[in-house]
Parts: C-alpha cells; sequence; structure tokens
C-alpha cells in the first residue's frame, strides 16, 4: 500500500473569521472541506493508507473521515499534544512510516499527479523528492536552487537580499521521502519545519535531494485573499485542468523583442529589460491556467561571447522582474548551440547543428513531453519570422508581435497566422480564439 501523510494541525488563525471553530483542513471549498479533496486525489493514485497528523479540533477531523472506508481508504490519526513543527510530527511517528512515503500539508489546494513523483522518486532513488514550482510570489516565498540535472543545491529562505537574482523555483509543499534518510533526526526533541531546518540540515549531511519541478496546482489557502483566490479558480475549472495526468495547454513566447527589449547579442542581466504589458500578459496567461514556456536561442554560448551562467543569470532576473508583478513563467528552455564557426573564443563543442536550436521545434516537443502538452490547443509567440517556421515546424498556431524585429528579420518565408501590437495583446486575441 503505497502511503500518504497529511499534516492537518493548523488553527488557521489568519481564516478565523471564515473557519469559525472548524481546524484550517476543513476549510469548505467547491461544497466540501479541503481535506476531502487531497483524500479523493490520495485515493484516485492509490495511496490508500493516509495518516493524518492533527493537533488543534482532531475530533472534528474524525467525525467527518472515521477510518476513511467511505473513501476507499485506510485513515489512521496521529494527535499532537503539542506542536512539533511539520517535520517534528512525521519525526515522532517515525515507527508508523512505509519505506517510501508521500508528505502533503492539510492547508494546501492540490490537484498533482501523484503517481508521476511518486515513479519520478523511486527510479531516481533520492533521499528525498521536492515538488517545486515557480508562483506569483517568489518575493515571499522559500527558494530552491537545483542543478542542471535536477538534484537540489541549496536553499534560500525569506526575505532574500534585493540585490540577487534567484529563480522563480519555490517549495510548494509536498515530498516524497525515503523513510532511513531520516534516521539521523529521530531522536531530536524540538520541533522542526522540513523546508526551514530538516531538508537544509539531509542537504549538509550529504543527502541527495531531487527537484521535481511541476506546474500542477498547490496553493496554500493560508490568507482570506488567497482562500477567495483559490475559490474562484476551482470554479473556473482551473484547479481540475492542472493535474499532468490531464493534457494541458500552452503559449511558448520567445525572450528577446518578445518579453523583453531587444538587444543585440545580449550576454548579461544587466541589459535586460522588460517590455511594457509583459507581466500583465504572463499574469493573464498564469491566472487562466494556460503554461507559459520560454523558448529561446541563446547562440552567444557556442560563440563564447557569455558563459552558460550568465544566461541563467539572466533569465533568474527575468523571472524576479515578473515575480514582482505577480507573474511567472513555468519553463525555461534555451538553446546554447550554433552551427557556424568563425568567432574568436568559440566554443567548439557547442558549435553544432542540434535539434533544439529554432526554427527546429527541440525544445517545443522536449516540453510537451515533459509536461503533457496537446500541441493541438497550444500557440507560439513571437517578433521573428523564425519563430513563426519554429510553430508550423512543431504543429502549433503562432502570433507575430510588431515589437522587436516585427517579422521584419528576413530569415524564413513563414507567415503569421496572426498579428498583434504587442504581448499582451497576442494573449488577448488568443483568449478570444479559445474557449477557456
Amino acid at each position: 500500500m503505497k502511503q500518504l501523510i497529511i499534516l492537518a494541525g493548523g488553527m488557521g488563525t489568519r481564516l478565523r473569521a471564515r473557519l469559525g471553530d472548524l481546524p484550517k483542513p476543513m476549510i469548505p471549498i467547491g461544497g466540501k472541506p479541503l481535506l476531502e479533496h487531497q483524500i479523493e486525489m490520495a485515493q484516485r493514485h492509490g495511496f490508500t493508507d493516509i495518516l493524518i497528523f492533527a493537533c488543534y479540533r482532531a475530533d472534528l477531523i474524525e467525525q467527518h473521515f472515521g477510518d476513511g472506508s467511505r473513501w476507499g481508504v485506510k485513515i489512521r490519526m496521529v494527535v499532537e499534544r503539542e506542536p512539533l513543527g511539520t517535520a517534528g510530527a512525521v519525526l515522532a511517528g517515525y515507527d508508523l512510516l512505509a519505506d517510501d512515503f508521500v508528505v502533503m500539508y492539510g492547508d494546501t489546494m492540490v490537484n498533482v499527479d501523484l503517481e508521476r513523483i511518486w515513479q519520478t522518486h523511486l527510479q531516481s532513488k533520492a533521499d528525498a523528492t521536492l515538488l517545486l514550482h515557480p508562483n506569483d510570489h517568489p518575493l515571499d516565498s522559500d527558494l530552491v536552487e537545483a542543478d542542471a540535472e535536477g538534484w537540489i543545491t541549496a536553499f534560500h529562505n525569506r526575505p532574500h537580499p534585493a540585490d540577487k537574482w534567484f529563480q522563480n523555483l519555490v517549495n510548494a509543499g509536498l515530498y516524497v521521502v525515503r523513510k532511513p534518510a531520516l534516521q539521523p533526526w529521530t531522536g531530536s526533541q524540538k520541533p522542526m519545519d522540513f523546508g526551514k531546518d530538516l531538508f537544509p540540515a539531509m542537504l549538509r549531511q550529504g543527502a541527495k535531494m531531487l527537484a521535481y519541478n511541476s506546474p500542477e496546482f498547490i496553493k496554500d489557502i493560508g490568507t482570506p485573499e488567497r482562500y477567495d483566490k483559490i475559490n474562484a479558480e476551482y470554479a473556473a475549472g482551473v484547479v481540475q485542468r492542472s493535474s499532468l495526468g490531464t493534457a494541458q495547454r500552452a503559449v511558448f513566447l520567445d525572450r528577446d523583442g518578445t518579453l523583453i527589449k531587444e538587444v543585440d547579442g545580449l550576454t548579461s542581466a544587466a541589459q535586460l529589460e522588460l517590455l511594457p504589458g509583459v507581466a500583465a500578459a504572463i499574469r493573464e496567461l498564469n491566472h487562466h491556467g494556460w503554461r507559459a514556456i520560454l523558448v529561446t536561442n541563446q547562440p552567444v554560448v557556442a560563440k563564447g561571447f557569455c558563459t552558460e551562467a550568465d544566461v541563467v543569470e539572466t533569465h533568474n532576473k527575468l523571472e524576479t522582474l515578473l515575480g514582482r508583478e505577480h507573474a511567472f513563467l513555468d519553463r525555461i528552455y534555451w538553446c546554447p548551440h550554433h552551427p557556424e564557426k568563425g568567432f574568436a573564443g568559440e566554443r567548439l563543442e557547442l558549435k553544432i547543428d542540434c535539434d533544439c536550436r529554432k526554427p527546429k521545434p527541440g525544445m517545443v516537443l522536449q516540453a510537451a513531453k515533459e509536461l503533457n502538452l496537446d500541441l493541438n490547443a497550444c500557440w507560439l509567440i513571437g517578433d521573428t519570422t523564425t519563430d513563426l517556421e519554429t510553430a508550423q515546424n512543431a504543429g502549433v498556431r503562432s502570433v507575430l508581435v510588431r515589437t522587436g524585429h516585427g517579422g521584419r528579420d528576413g530569415k524564413s518565408k513563414a507567415a503569421a497566422g496572426v498579428v498583434a501590437d504587442n504581448l499582451l495583446d497576442a494573449v488577448h486575441l488568443i483568449m478570444a480564439r479559445t474557449s477557456l
């Protein structure tokens, strides 16, 4: 039996006007308690052994769910006498844990393909796999740093320094953990939090921790504003469509001249400047459940003009600027290759005719595989004929924007399906042509 642990001890002080005497996990969404949504999702993915760690008004949770047989699962309640923190509660129940188990917070609205992250964790042989995602408030979120292979290298807890650019990769509060990896901390008597205490300690001790970057819906309901927003997104079907078990729709976005001011061969974060209306456009995509995916050629690396680290820092700045305006990109794909030789300082290992450099569709097809995209429902927005040809080669619809090159690059004979003045107008055109 696959095991799910739900940490349901929160009082919901900030939501007291909405909750009354209810514990926070029992707050209603779509006519049923939040915790019931989680249990139903668990059952759909075969997680039928459920431990609920509760504290405040645990009796109300137990009265509603009983032994779980109504939902086809086995529920056991573990009642904390005193708050132990998210990790402390799990460590205190160490003897009840399966060899591998999923941990979820009881104050998050979640629609995640649990089987997908479970199998990824088992295949990777990680000590812990953390579901991470971009969100619309990274400045007040705990951020995680991972290497190119997806292994976590650092945790950056808030507040964040104003002079550093971080990737918008947030600890979403859903984990798959290998029980033996917790053994060194089982004797701890002090409260511990997963994100702030246990995971950083595990990393310092050399634990292998995998970053599972997913755009699926997982948001906490901790404030009245967030609770209202989640209710609205549930009513609009955004929550229900978000699981990677359901085919997704996306808008692919070119970078230079589309999202940011065109610079001939941008090589550093200092040169990056958002175009007007870009954050508002991406925020529209986020709000309506579209995946916003950046696909960009960066031959400056192959030419030797800058390094991979420079491109990463540039993209971190882009994500930070968008985050300041409550917008986010679900994924960033970039190609460092360039087939033509003859540049001083060029990197010969990157001077290849690759499958990812636009107008080839490699980056689009990689995104489609990783995010279960329905390409028939996807669009690409760009400012060059190369972007238009990329869309044609990938089998997605295209919009040409008049910013940047405005289609005057002359590199391809591909024609624009739709033309818009800027990114925000392009997004509005897509929305008008697509049923939400």
